[in-house]
């Protein structure tokens, strides 16, 4: 299973393995055309046609992620706006060669090369668009080159509803997804946050929050406001999935986080829309408790606290630029993990931050750098030596950069084919200073946190 966005560091649930198989494509495409239809006479069409504007109008950078402040009104307002009924599908391939600065000790999947490999990634199918008045969303199944293997990927199905009291105005709504922050309108929060895509064969590090971590195994649903197009409240909870519905959208035992009851989910934001200027700033929270093993009756409990900010400068002109920041504290109790000799320590505390800035002229050249880290308590059995994936300190620490250059063609008021040819090529360099609690010999096995350096020249093409 892989996301549009890739997450750039891993979360692993105390979970351990369980049987089951993956289904096929077609039982997948059913759930999720269930899902998203809505009767013969609402086909479901995609955004831009829907609304009859370019993808700019909603993208800070031709296509993508990345939104405006026009997409993020789109997205709070249920994904309804426009009249216009098209074709209900889209189809995306992603894919691109990577190239490590050394040799992985060995492929990090079947049919790939210890390095230099070039590769499809994915190929997902989107079914996007209004439902009725007041319902719309997205529904995405992605089929992964690396695992080759077809399931669920990001959904996103809502009921809006504009109110006035007054002089003072909201947008009240619930959401339906499948991955803490899916729903969210602003790219500082992990599903959609820079950068946005990433080699699915390349090393990353060992440990990631669980804010990040959930996606595609988990179901929640969450009730949310924006008041005055500046106050954003949401209050909702996530429930993890059986092995039995794993297997009914893709996945296997594998997948089962083993979720106990269910994790409430909490976001607060305040925006600040000027003409040219936006920015918000907010907070976000996931607690979650997990059972690995019901026999010894104990449980472990995974609380995340998030701070985020934004910025962008979207003026007429050739020249744009956007700024994001995350900071998230997860604490862990981990009763169970201890019990079961796979952790050290009941009690841990880990950091992660990021940063990322872009450039774009004429929403057609851009250029984004972006900086992370991740800190934590040592654990000598949670985070243990073994090869590439290991950590010598027993430390979950990491620290790197990224450098992006891309070229996006398509997607404006005059592109070719608008808007249904959109083509993202790039090149991205991801380095670090730090991996996995070391810098050289970081597994015990002699590998250095820079010989995971990365080279990843993409391809990106939505149709």
């Amino acid at each position: 299973m892989r996301r549009l966005h890739l997450n750039r560091s891993r979360w692993t649930a105390p979970a351990r393995s369980v049987v089951g198989t993956a289904t096929t494509a077609m039982q997948v495409a059913a759930l999720l055309t269930a899902l998203a239809g809505a009767g013969a006479a609402q086909a479901v069409p995609s955004f831009a046609s829907q609304t009859g504007m370019p993808c700019e109008q909603c993208h800070t950078v031709g296509y993508g992620p990345a939104l405006t402040p026009y997409g993020r009104q789109f997205k709070l307002n249920g994904y309804v706006w426009g009249e216009g009924k098209t074709m209900p599908v889209a189809l995306m391939v992603q894919g691109g060669y990577t190239k490590l600065k050394t040799d992985l000790p060995e492929p990090l999947a079947d049919h790939t090369s210890v390095n230099n490999n070039l590769s499809m990634d994915q190929a997902s199918l989107f079914l996007a668009g209004r439902i009725s008045e007041h319902i719309g969303g997205f529904a995405q199944i992605t089929y992964s080159g690396p695992d080759r293997a077809t399931s669920w990927d990001n959904v996103d199905v809502r009921y809006a509803h504009p109110m006035a009291f007054g002089d003072n105005s909201a947008v009240v709504g619930v959401s339906i997804n499948n991955s803490p922050t899916a729903q969210d309108l602003w790219n500082s929060t992990p599903t959609w946050g820079y950068p946005y895509i990433g080699s699915e064969l390349a090393p990353t590090p060992g440990t990631g929050a669980m804010l990040g971590g959930l996606g595609q195994s988990v179901l929640g649903a969450s009730v949310y406001a924006m008041f005055n197009d500046r106050y954003y409240v949401e209050l909702g909870g996530y429930r993890g999935m059986s092995d039995r519905w794993l297997k009914n959208v893709g996945l296997d035992g594998d997948a089962n986080v083993h979720m106990v009851g269910a994790a409430p989910y909490a976001r607060a934001a305040i925006q600040f829309d000027g003409p040219v200027r936006h920015a918000s700033i907010g907070l976000v929270a996931l607690d979650a408790k997990f059972e690995p093993d019901a026999s010894i009756g104990l449980r472990d409990r995974y609380t995340d606290i998030g701070l985020d900010a934004t910025y962008q400068w979207l003026p007429n002109g050739p020249h744009q630029l956007s700024i994001n920041a995350a900071l998230t504290h997860e604490k862990r109790s981990l009763d169970a993990s201890v019990q079961l000799e796979e952790a050290s320590n009941v009690s841990s505390n880990l950091t992660f931050f990021s940063f990322d800035a872009t450039y774009a002229y004429e929403r057609t050249w851009s250029v984004a750098a972006g900086v992370f880290s991740s800190h934590g308590d040592s654990d000598s059995t949670l985070y243990s030596v073994q090869p590439l994936e290991g950590s010598l300190n027993g430390k979950p620490d990491s620290r790197g950069y990224s450098l992006q250059l891309e070229y996006i063609p398509f997607g404006k008021e005059k592109s070719l084919w608008r808007p249904w040819l959109n083509v993202r090529t790039g090149l991205q360099y991801v380095g670090y200073s730090k991996f996995n609690g070391g810098n050289d010999n970081y597994d015990g096995f002699g590998r250095s946190a820079s010989d995971n350096n990365t080279l990843f020249a993409y391809l990106w093409i939505i149709l």
